[in-house]
């Protein structure tokens, strides 16, 4: 992993946490909101960072900050497939 690969992690995470503490104690969002504040550009480039908003939710959920949901309930974010949400640790 690249400097720069560590630097783009470390700002999705920020901007996961950020979006989250902005927001009511049981609201959600989307990886693509993260990878929105995250991206430091124009346009639609923000998407590249999708695949990056979700490791950093997993990594997130590791260190017990997170929850990873689908359908409103937590998922193992190992087997999580399709459409996410994430919110903080209950």
């Amino acid at each position: 992993m690249t400097d720069s690969d560590r630097q783009t992690d470390r700002r999705v995470e920020r901007a996961i946490l950020e979006l989250l503490e902005s927001r009511g104690p049981t609201a959600t969002i989307c990886p693509s909101d993260a990878a929105r504040a995250a991206y430091e550009g124009g346009g639609d480039g923000w998407r590249a960072l999708m695949e990056p908003a979700r490791r950093a939710a997993r990594r997130l959920v590791a260190a017990g900050e997170v929850e990873i949901t689908q359908a409103g309930r937590p998922v193992d974010p190992a087997t999580a497939r399709g459409p996410i949400r994430i919110r903080r640790a209950r």
